[in-house]
């Protein structure tokens, strides 16, 4: 009797799964950052940090902010780049297909 194989194959787990949830949560720090910085340069800290700092002092300011708030998120953050890693894990696993075994 002739034996058919099937055409599709079954779905296998991808490898890069550690490299992509690891690609996440730099991307949730990024973010975080980001957010950081905009707090801080609204609280008045970038005006403070360029005062009296003549040629180009306003572009040097807005670098050296941004710089303290990647520290800043470094050192613990407030804990928003972690919740946006849960809340895109979460959404990733409710949005996988299931798998009959």
């Amino acid at each position: 009797m002739l034996k058919i194989e099937p055409l599709i194959a079954a779905p296998q787990t991808a490898p890069e799964r550690p490299v992509r949830d690891e690609t996440i949560l730099e991307r949730a720090k990024e973010f975080e950052s980001v957010f950081v910085a905009q707090m801080l340069k609204h609280s008045g800290f970038e005006k403070a940090l360029s005062a009296d700092s003549g040629f180009g002092g306003e572009n040097y300011a807005s670098l050296l902010l941004n710089q303290y708030a990647a520290k800043i998120v470094d050192n613990g953050g407030f804990g928003l780049a972690e919740k946006i890693y849960e809340q895109l894990k979460a959404k990733e696993a409710s949005d996988a297909p299931e798998r009959i075994v």
